[in-house]
């Protein structure tokens, strides 16, 4: 099995599980990015629902584990986070296309919010800590957060890393240099994913081209874990 019908299988596998339970965690996707889509064209917004949306959706995906400085926090610290990437500014980036990330000005709007997240949450981490932090912020929250609003990014977790990287698809960094990688494995098979990928939809939008990419890599790094017969490339 080539590596595309691989992303195929497995991200129908994890959607059609997903769709199987009406209250499994993973719907926390679902409803923090429709959500989230649905505030970018709203009069009204409603910070404070939709920063508990963010947390929620974050503690589903592991993000408030013990060791976690969001622990110490309320839901409402991600209110002024909300409110980024609510900004007109992003818009580009909500559900895009990989094929628009070669766009310079897409490349750095992303570049834009990476930071912005990067600094918030590491000023807050340092606050909780309350002694000297030697290690980076984590780039699992910067992306399960980019993925829960924006859709725009896969979430680098440990398992979407071990599936690209058993796959040779990508770096198991987070940075443009390993985005554009995923970018260029879309559209290079977008012919055989997109028929796919049109069939998952959430409140009637469709799923991001790279969530496809998201279940399909970290259900790959799932079964490997899991000794699911996938043998680890050479």
């Amino acid at each position: 099995m080539d590596t595309v019908d691989l992303i195929i299988k497995s991200s129908m596998e994890f959607y059609n599980d997903l769709k199987a339970d009406e209250n499994g965690r993973y719907r926390s996707w679902e409803h923090c990015y429709s959500h989230f889509i649905k505030a970018r064209e709203s009069k009204e917004v409603d910070y404070d629902y939709l920063s508990l949306q963010l947390a929620f959706y974050l503690a589903s995906w592991g993000m408030y584990r013990g060791s976690s400085f969001l622990l110490q926090k309320d839901y409402r610290v991600h209110v002024p986070v909300v409110k980024e990437l609510l900004n007109k500014k992003y818009d580009a980036l909500a559900g895009i296309e990989c094929a628009a990330f070669k766009e310079e000005s897409n490349q750095k709007l992303l570049q834009d919010i990476n930071s912005f997240l990067e600094k918030y949450y590491d000023k807050i981490r340092h606050e909780v800590k309350e002694q000297e932090i030697k290690n980076q912020l984590s780039y699992t929250l910067i992306t399960k957060i980019l993925m829960g609003t924006l859709g725009c990014v896969p979430a680098y977790d440990r398992y979407f890393i071990a599936g690209i990287k058993n796959q040779k698809v990508a770096t198991g960094n987070y940075n443009l240099n390993s985005i554009m990688q995923l970018v260029e494995f879309y559209e290079r098979n977008s012919k055989r994913l997109e028929p796919v990928r049109e069939k998952m939809e959430v409140e009637g939008m469709p799923y991001p081209q790279m969530k496809m990419l998201d279940m399909g890599f970290w259900q790959v790094g799932f079964d490997l874990d899991t000794n699911k017969g996938i043998k680890t490339a050479h």
